[in-house]
């Protein structure tokens, strides 16, 4: 089973909208195979916390006037990672730093990436968990507690 295309559709209307405001690095998982409560995970960064405030507040804007209402939201207040549950899309607003510390795409990497359009993806930064590298590793250099690893 894949993600709707309804769900489909939200995640790229919402994905625009977050990259009006210049969100980062923009993606769309297909977790419909992992999850029954969810088709997307829409994932997004902002560089500090009014800008993802900002960009929380667009995408509740432009989803409302699709006739979509959150289900369920967390973490506004604080604006660090905003998790907003609209049903088939759950979107996903961290800061920067969280993104990297949290890494999502690697949890969640064995999900099919849906492909975003160009004014969809946002600003581009550095590759957040997704391999790049040409070894296909995700690039970082990761320090083991174990002496002889």
């Amino acid at each position: 089973m894949t993600a709707t295309e309804r769900a489909t559709e939200l995640a790229i209307i919402a994905a625009r909208a977050a990259s009006g405001l210049k969100a980062e690095e923009i993606i769309a998982l297909d977790v419909s195979e992992q999850l029954v409560l969810t088709d997307v995970f829409l994932i997004a960064s902002g560089t500090n916390e009014r800008q993802v405030s900002a960009i929380v507040d667009a995408v509740e804007e432009v989803l409302h006037k699709e006739g979509v209402k959150p289900l369920r939201r967390e973490g506004k207040s604080e604006a660090r990672w905003v998790l907003i549950d609209f049903g088939d899309v759950v979107v996903h607003v961290q800061h920067s730093e969280d993104r990297t510390y949290y890494a999502l795409e690697r949890l969640w990497k064995d999900c099919p990436s849906i492909e975003l359009p160009q004014d969809a993806r946002g600003e581009a930064a550095t590759t957040l968990g997704r391999p790049s590298a040409p070894d296909g590793s995700d690039g970082a250099i990761y320090l083991s507690q174990d002496p002889d690893a």
